[in-house]
């Protein structure tokens, strides 16, 4: 009894704590005393992920991918947990699953056909039939072949047959185009021209024949890439070897080779092709389409590039199927064409008409546009210069047709150094040219330049004599001036002989440098001969610079100067008019920056001799004889400075236009400088004056017959030869 009690007491205790309910499977709830499956598609939605369905059973569920997906196990029926859908690549598995005329194209759970060009889908069907362009064509009233140019229907596609004269380039579905051959009619080149131009038109005429003739869809475009590179090597022969005294020959020449060009471009392979040789370099561009072309066209050579728009290229007319643009640069052919500049008018400069030189390669512009005179839109060409100049006017120019160069409807837009950018609003032959200003000098300035250095060369030959032979005179002075006459006698000389020699240009810069080389000599020798009076005054004993140091910088300086010069800035030597320093890159202040140290530096060594000199003579016991002589020493030196710096002063206004009044100055100042320094260091001199008097003479004073000199008194004699003896000691002290 007591084991029965207990057994109920728990029991009880079992059921309040709902323990005695009976226990429900996984995927079934109770509802009162029955256990009722739960539906877990319902309650967990996107449980099977996405791309599916879920499918609920009795106390579990399963998932099935939907069409056009596949389990990434590969199962039919799997759980949430263990596979997802992946997409279907419909058009993958079956390459034919849209039929041969169509394309497929795979979607997300699916996919879908285009048929390809040429077919349309039928109505009742999604099958794809062949469209009748030629039908259609002619329905619509719109003749797709051109004027002469017959349709023919093809599976997909059609292609126009053109009548002969008439092509297409190859292109089936273009229009057929005329072709004019007779352009290239070799027997309108006279043969005294250029023989090697007549064949070159004889193969090009034999091309377009060809092209002519043909009807076949495919004939000639295989052959465009080949008759280029054979219309290049053909046109190397003549290029090379070209220089036609007629202009009408070599604008003949240039319209040959644009029309090569234009009759090329539409049977290239390529969108785009480059090619060049020895005497050319060319780069076409080429667009194929029904639609007309739209954007920007880029073209460059080496030497140019080309920036316009398809619009331009193609023209506003009826679009024949293609367009082209090339750009087509001449190597070496500006020395053919640096002529024929009488027709340019309009750039007169200060009533002074410039001269004109080819500065750039000469380059055309051919575009399939058959309207090229007055184009919708101008087209901008960048044009490298043959040489790096900025001290030049530079002008856009075009060949026309009759054989010179003309400005009108081509303009600079700007220009530096080295290119220089046209704005053209036709197209042609193009090449920059260069307007040289020559500075004008009158014959007055001419003649005063010629016989003034001429006197004043055979005032500083006396100067040099003198110095070097009149021994009396001899000392560090003396020999100062003597070289200081050396280094203007040369400048002088190379002034008067090559100072307008602008041609060859390393001449020219030869000559601007060895001008630097003696004018910064004849500064460096005057900077000396202050240091030398500076000295004497100052020092008094010990006076004398040893020779070797006098050298070294009389001259190893200026050529110091000259040299780095050279390194820096070595195009700075020799400009356009002048055989000079360019005023133009700050090559001038390698010149005069020295002159001005130089000036500066001997008005400070004068301004304390002539104080030294004021004070010694106003002491009590002063040596006037060689005061004095230290006076007229320094007065000289002091003109010498201010003759040689003055004029310089002027001559850094000199190359440049319109100063007629300092052109006179500099040419009478540096023309006259020689007899100047003559009078100033020998003239005016009592000793040198002295050692003229004895050298003439002797000359010109008749022979004493041996008779008289034996009759002499001894007495005179002695008396002569203690006289002598005495000057002797006068000259020696």
């Amino acid at each position: 009894m007591g084991r029965g009690k207990e057994l109920l007491l728990f029991l009880g205790l079992m059921c309040t704590l709902k323990r005695c309910t009976p226990m429900c499977d996984s995927g079934l709830n109770m509802e009162g005393s029955k256990c009722v499956d739960v539906d877990e598609c319902q309650e967990t939605p996107g449980l099977c992920g996405k791309h599916t369905r879920c499918f609920n059973t009795y106390g579990t569920y399963y998932c099935q991918c939907q069409s056009g997906f596949t389990n990434i196990n590969r199962n039919i029926n799997f759980t949430g947990i263990d596979g997802q859908c992946q997409d279907n690549n419909e058009c993958g598995y079956d390459i034919e699953i849209c039929g041969r005329m169509a394309d497929c194209t795979n979607l997300i759970g699916g996919f879908s056909c285009t048929c390809k060009f040429g077919y349309t889908k039928t109505k009742r069907t999604a099958d794809c039939r062949d469209i009748d362009e030629c039908e259609a064509a002619e329905n619509r009233k719109e003749d797709i072949c051109g004027s002469k140019g017959s349709c023919k229907n093809l599976n997909g596609s059609y292609w126009c047959k053109c009548a002969k004269g008439y092509t297409n380039y190859g292109n089936q579905r273009t229009p057929c185009s005329q072709l004019d051959c007779e352009t290239f009619d070799a027997s309108s080149v006279p043969l005294q021209y250029n023989s090697g131009l007549a064949d070159l038109l004889s193969m090009m005429r034999n091309s377009c024949m060809a092209l002519s003739n043909s009807n076949s869809s495919n004939e000639g475009k295989a052959d465009g890439d080949a008759l280029l590179e054979r219309l290049l090597t053909s046109s190397e022969t003549v290029l090379s070897s070209v220089y036609m005294d007629a202009n009408e020959g070599m604008y003949g020449l240039l319209n040959t080779m644009e029309n090569s060009i234009r009759l090329i471009g539409p049977q290239l392979r390529d969108n785009r092709t480059s090619m060049g040789s020895n005497e050319t370099a060319v780069e076409i561009a080429v667009h194929r389409g029904r639609t007309p072309p739209t954007g920007p066209v880029h073209l460059a050579t080496e030497n140019s590039t080309l920036d316009t728009d398809w619009k331009t290229a193609a023209g506003t007319g009826a679009y024949p199927g293609f367009a082209m643009a090339a750009l087509l640069s001449y190597h070496n052919l500006e020395r053919s064409v640096n002529r024929s500049f009488d027709k340019l008018q309009g750039f007169e400069k200060d009533g002074i008409e410039p001269t004109f030189k080819i500065f750039s390669r000469l380059v055309s512009v051919v575009v399939s546009n058959p309207s090229t005179q007055n184009l919708s839109q101008p087209v901008i060409l960048t044009l490298r210069h043959l040489q790096n100049k900025s001290e030049a006017r530079y002008i856009c120019a075009y060949w026309n047709d009759r054989g010179a160069w003309a400005t009108d409807g081509c303009h600079q837009q700007k220009s530096n150094a080295t290119h220089t950018v046209c704005r053209c609003e036709h197209l042609s032959s193009f090449a920059v040219l260069m307007a040289h200003y020559p500075v004008d000098q009158s014959f007055a300035i001419l003649l005063i330049t010629k016989i003034g250095l001429i006197l004043s060369l055979l005032c500083l030959s006396i100067c040099i004599l003198t110095f070097k032979f009149c021994r009396s005179i001899h000392g560090t002075r003396t020999t100062i001036h003597l070289h200081l006459c050396i280094c203007l006698f040369i400048a002088d000389l190379i002034f008067l002989a090559g100072i307008s020699q602008t041609t060859p240009e390393g001449g020219c810069r030869f000559i601007a440098a060895m001008l630097h080389l003696f004018f910064m000599g004849v500064f460096a020798w005057m900077l000396l001969e202050g240091v030398q009076l500076y000295r004497m005054v100052v020092l008094v004993f010990n006076a004398t610079i040893r020779p070797l140091y006098l050298f070294l910088f009389g001259y190893g300086t200026p050529l110091v100067v000259v040299v780095l010069s050279a390194i820096i800035r070595p195009k700075g030597y020799g400009t356009e008019e002048h055989c000079w320093l360019s005023l133009k890159d700050g090559l001038i202040w390698s010149f005069y920056g020295p002159v001005c140290v130089v000036i500066f530096l001997n008005v400070f060594f004068f301004i304390i001799t002539v104080w030294k000199l004021a004070q010694k003579f106003s002491s009590l016991n002063p040596d006037l004889s060689k005061l004095n002589k230290l006076k007229a020493f320094t007065v000289t030196a002091i003109a010498q400075m201010c003759i040689l710096g003055l004029m310089w002063v002027f001559g850094a206004f000199l190359f440049r236009k319109g100063n007629v009044v300092v052109e006179y100055i500099f040419t009478i100042l540096n023309s006259l400088q020689g007899a100047l320094v003559f009078i100033m260091h020998c003239l005016l001199s009592k000793q040198v004056r002295e050692e003229y008097y004895n050298f003439f003479s002797c000359v010109c004073a008749p022979k004493k017959r041996y008779s008289d000199f034996s009759s002499t008194n001894p007495s005179n004699s002695q008396s002569q030869g203690s006289r002598s003896g005495q000057n002797t000691g006068e000259s020696h002290i």
